[in-house]
């Protein structure tokens, strides 16, 4: 229906609606307005607000926290939300309160849907406890802090016998040189493009000392992340090598068997044969000097003519990422039959012991610098290792009888 307008046919101007007067706040309404913001007054003493980025809750999460499931708010609507909320002050949650809630959530969502206490109940636990079974075989429950299993260790102790008594025939000489009780750091050559070196060394001394002391050698990176083989040397006793897993084997009082040479050693041609390559930077000196413990030269010969390297691989080891891929007469040509050793004669002797401690005493007395002494000692260690092997070398008639 039209509206009615003046006489003259002019439509009269609307009115304006009278604005409501705005409720008079109360006396705590306004002290709370002017309290400081600080939203630290309001946590527990444990809490703060400093919390990384990651540890902040999604907004959403916090919202269903703060309305609750059934009372979220519509989008826009967050003001009414507010409002009602400020009617009713004793049913606001503190953030901590609310960040506890949150984390019950999470961990209640991760909690799987199938625990173990449940699957034990069930008729195929006894098919389970089977595969369980099947997967240890072969495996002590227990190993020590290196990974050392001696179950594994029983276990392949006939063929450790078997290349020691029959295959390579190793002789060993020199046993008085090793100390029958305390650390001690046996410095050995190293070659033979796998590390077959370490594992013989740890056999013989074991099964030829009078102690039957174990050794504990110290393998490169590159072997001990090798596949297979990496895994059965630390099953046998090796040790990744790094100067904190050396300390705490000679804090044990154990022996170590290091080879300083490294992937240059083991990686060196069959025409630098048993010439001892350079022994890095002497840090099995710093590790006599921290222990304690004597410095026992150990020469190794037969290890370098198992695997005569023709080539180390150049460019294709390069681009595999390796130190050296061994090139020999019989691998690759013969696939992995080229990698069998040759069964030439082993034999390992043990030379003198140094005392790295009384000549760091000596030194000190004469004001003689640690890092010259250092240098002085580990050249001292090569030379005799050195030593060793040309006199096994001149002493030898054959590469296969010795």
């Amino acid at each position: 229906m039209a509206r009615a307008g003046k006489r003259d046919g002019s439509a009269s101007p609307a009115k304006p609606r009278p604005r409501k007067p705005r409720a008079k706040r109360t006396s705590a309404q306004q002290e709370r307005d002017a309290a400081p913001t600080d939203v630290t007054t309001d946590l527990a003493p444990d809490v703060t607000t400093d919390l990384a980025p990651d540890t902040v809750p999604p907004d959403d999460a916090l919202d269903e926290l703060y309305y609750g499931e059934e009372a979220m708010p519509a989008p826009g609507d967050y003001g009414a939300a507010l409002d009602r909320h400020e009617e009713r002050p004793s049913d606001r949650r503190s953030l901590p309160s609310e960040l506890r809630e949150l984390e019950r959530r999470v961990r209640a969502r991760l909690t799987p849907a199938f625990p173990i206490e449940a699957r034990r109940r069930l008729a195929l636990e006894p098919l389970w406890r089977g595969w369980r079974e099947f997967a240890m075989r072969g495996r002590s429950e227990e190993v020590d802090e290196f990974g050392k299993d001696s179950l594994a260790a029983a276990r392949l102790e006939p063929v450790l016998d078997f290349l020691h008594d029959r295959y390579f025939r190793i002789e060993v000489e020199g046993l008085e040189h090793l100390p029958d009780t305390g650390p001690a750091i046996l410095v050995a050559n190293h070659g033979g493009a796998l590390p077959w070196d370490g594992a013989l060394l740890m056999h013989a001394i074991r099964r030829e000392s009078r102690t039957q002391r174990e050794v504990r050698p110290l393998v490169e990176d590159f072997v001990f992340h090798a596949p297979f083989v990496g895994k059965l040397l630390t099953k046998l006793g090796a040790v990744r090598a790094c100067p904190e897993n050396a300390e705490r084997l000679l804090a044990q009082e154990q022996v170590v068997a290091v080879f300083p040479e490294g992937a240059h050693g083991i990686g060196k041609l069959f025409r630098d044969r048993y010439r001892l390559q350079r022994f890095g930077r002497g840090g099995f000196v710093k590790l006599a000097l921290r222990a304690n413990a004597p410095l026992v030269p150990v020469a190794i010969l037969g290890s370098d003519e198992m695997h005569p390297m023709l080539s180390a691989g150049g460019p294709i080891a390069r681009a595999l990422g390796l130190p050296y891929l061994p090139i020999t007469p019989t691998f690759p040509l013969l696939g992995l039959l080229g990698l069998v050793p040759l069964p030439v004669k082993w034999k390992i002797r043990l030379g003198a012991p140094i005392d790295v401690t009384a000549r760091a005493d000596d030194n000190a007395a004469s004001g003689t610098d640690e890092g010259l002494l250092i240098g002085q000692v580990a050249e001292e260690v090569r030379s005799a290792v050195q030593e060793l092997l040309d006199d096994l070398v001149a002493a030898r008639r054959s590469v296969f009888l010795g």
